[in-house]
């Protein structure tokens, strides 16, 4: 098994979903996080004055599933959230020694 984080643009994150809907993905996690890569935060004007935000707003995807597929839904989120412009975010690949489904204490990949 495999465990993925995605880390991509908030505007990106409903064609994420539906292109891993799309490959047989039946769940991920979404969690709203900020950060700063090579872009270096961003600047933006509000009300005739300019302001610099260190930290980028982003949606960070977990992703728990069978190593035969992990290839395929990384490359799967890389066409969904590429826009071809600084920020659009990084993939991370580990290895997932375990899981377990809680109501039904399935172990392995079962659990997923």
């Amino acid at each position: 098994m495999k465990y993925i984080i995605a880390v991509i643009q908030p505007h990106r994150l409903e064609a994420v979903r539906d292109a891993l809907s799309g490959i047989g993905v039946q769940g991920l996690t979404v969690s709203e996080v900020r950060g700063f890569g090579r872009q270096k935060g961003q600047t933006e004007i509000y009300r005739g004055a300019e302001y610099t935000m260190q930290y980028v707003p982003k949606v960070k995807l977990e992703i728990a599933v069978e190593a035969a597929i992990a290839d395929r839904v990384v490359e799967t989120i890389g066409d969904a959230a590429r826009t071809g412009h600084i920020g659009d975010g990084k993939v991370f690949v580990l290895p997932l020694e375990g899981a377990m489904r809680v109501r039904t204490s399935e172990m392995g990949a079962d659990a997923l």
